[in-house]
C-alpha cells in the first residue's frame, strides 16, 4: 500500500510539472521501458528511439492516466504502441534479442555446450524475428517481462483469451519453424 501511495505522490508531482519528480519517475522507469523496446526490437539504438519517444508521450499524455489500471499496464501500453509504430516507420524485420532457449542453459557447461547453446538461440532469435508483430510482442510480454495473461490483455487493450489464443498460435509457429533444427523435443522444450 505504501508503494502505491508514494507511485501515487510521485505521480501527481509529475502532473504538476514538478521536475525533479519527473526525473525520478525516469529513473525509476527508463530500465524497464528501455528493456522491453530492446526485446521487442533486438537493437540498442532503436530500443533508445523508443525509450525517448515513449517518456515524450508519458509526460505529455500523464494527466489522462486515470488510474483504472496499474500505471505499470499503461506505461507498458505506451511501450508497446511506441514499438509498433516503430515497426511501422523502418518496415524492417529486426531480430528479438532475448530468446526462450536461454532458459535451458545450466551452470557448469564446457565449451561446446556454450556453442550448441548459442546456435540454437541464433535459431530461436531468427524464429521469433520472424513472427508477425502482435504475436511477437506477446511472447516478448510473457517471456521477457513474465507478465500474466490479464496484464498482457490490458497493455494490448484485449481480452485475455485472445492473449492466450495467439501465444499459443506463436508457439505453434515456432515448433513448426524449430523442430526441422532443433528436433521435435529440443522445440517443444523451448515453448
Amino acid at each position: 500500500m505504501l508503494l502505491e501511495e508514494t507511485q501515487s505522490e510521485l505521480l501527481d508531482a509529475c502532473r504538476r510539472g514538478d521536475l525533479a519528480a519527473q526525473r525520478n519517475l525516469f529513473d525509476l522507469y527508463k530500465d524497464r521501458v528501455y528493456t522491453l523496446a530492446l526485446r521487442y526490437s533486438g537493437d540498442a539504438s532503436t530500443a533508445e528511439d523508443v525509450t525517448q519517444n515513449v517518456f515524450i508521450k508519458l509526460f505529455a499524455a500523464l494527466t489522462t492516466f486515470r488510474g483504472d489500471s496499474r500505471f505499470d499496464s499503461w506505461l507498458y501500453r505506451l511501450v508497446v504502441n511506441a514499438c509498433f509504430d516503430q515497426k511501422r516507420k523502418t518496415r524492417r524485420l529486426i531480430p528479438l534479442v532475448d530468446t526462450l532457449v536461454s532458459y535451458l542453459k545450466g551452470p557448469g557447461r564446457g565449451p561446446l555446450e556454450d556453442l550448441l547453446q548459442s546456435e540454437q538461440t541464433s535459431l530461436v532469435r531468427n524464429a521469433i524475428a520472424r513472427l508477425d508483430p502482435d504475436f511477437r510482442m506477446i511472447v516478448v510480454l510473457r517471456y521477457s517481462l513474465g507478465l500474466p495473461y490479464e496484464e498482457i490483455a490490458t497493455i494490448l487493450d484485449c481480452p485475455s483469451g485472445t492473449v492466450a489464443s495467439r501465444l499459443n498460435r506463436a508457439h505453434a509457429i515456432l515448433e513448426r519453424r524449430l523442430r526441422p533444427q532443433l528436433g521435435p523435443s529440443s522445440a517443444k522444450d523451448s515453448q
